[in-house]
Order: C-alpha cells, then sequence, then structure tokens
C-alpha cells in the first residue's frame, strides 16, 4: 500500500513507525492476541483511512508501519488506534482484561516517528537548500562551453 494515497487537491505518501506499549507493560500479548489484534487492524483500516504495512508485536508492546491521510494528526491515528483495539481485544480475549487491572489495555503514551521513503533529513534538506540553483549552475556551464567552442 505504501503507493500515493490520491485525492482530489493533494497527493501524499504519509508513514508513520508508532509503537504502543501495553499497560504496566504486562505481558499479555500471545500468538493468538498478536492474530486477533491484526485482524481488529484490518477491519479497522476498512472504515478509516489507516493503512497498517506492518504490525510486529511482543509480549509487551506492538510497532505499526501506518500509513494515512494528512487531515488525521498522529494523535487522531493514536487514539483512534488505541481505543478500537483495546475495546476488541478486551471484548474477544476477556482473560487478557483479567490481567490488567483499571481497565485499559495500553499505556496513555506511544512514541511515533516519520518514515521517508525517499531520503533521510540530510538528503531532504540539501534537495531543499539546492532549489533554483541547478538552473545557476546550468546557465554557467552553457556560457562556458560557448567560451571554448571552436
Amino acid at each position: 500500500m505504501d503507493d500515493h494515497i490520491l485525492k482530489r487537491h493533494n497527493k501524499t505518501l504519509l508513514l508513520y513507525h508508532i509503537v504502543f506499549p501495553v499497560k504496566y507493560r504486562n505481558s499479555v500479548i500471545s500468538e493468538e492476541v498478536g492474530t486477533g489484534l491484526k485482524e481488529i487492524c484490518i477491519e479497522l483500516s476498512h472504515r478509516y483511512e489507516i493503512h497498517f504495512l506492518e504490525i510486529g508485536y511482543e509480549d509487551n508492546h506492538v510497532h505499526f508501519l501506518i500509513q494515512s491521510v494528512p487531515n488525521l494528526s498522529i494523535s487522531e491515528i493514536c487514539m483512534k488506534v488505541k481505543s478500537i483495539t483495546a475495546k476488541e481485544i478486551f471484548k474477544r480475549f476477556p482473560e487478557v482484561k483479567a490481567k490488567l487491572w483499571g481497565g485499559n489495555f495500553w499505556t496513555s503514551g506511544y512514541y511515533a516517528n516519520t518514515v521517508g521513503q525517499y531520503g533521510n533529513k540530510d538528503v531532504i534538506k540539501k534537495y531543499i537548500e539546492n532549489q533554483g540553483k541547478e538552473k545557476e549552475y546550468q546557465k554557467v556551464h552553457e556560457a562556458q562551453l560557448t567560451l571554448f567552442d571552436f
């Protein structure tokens, strides 16, 4: 899915690496719960413009590679994913809810980072820095060539 998303007035490629720790860092994500979580995320992606490109988990936290649209902020994406997945996991796996007192599946925080497909910060910075300089460079070289043309 990591192609550009085309809308009427924009074209975007927004990729996020997001990590959600389980509340109290409890080890409650078994293989069965992890598979259920992936199914829940697929269902969620049909309702919202949040596309899960990759989901990886350990027993106490989950990593997501998500692509979304610019009208959803990272905090909105996290809120939707956290609330829907927690509710569904508790419904499908009641034994997990018994291990987590207080009624929360995820911690209140999260880790988020943007993922660049076309280069890192230094590459993009250099590209922006050189905007408009390419034409100047060509003009100088064209002028030099004409000086030495025989």
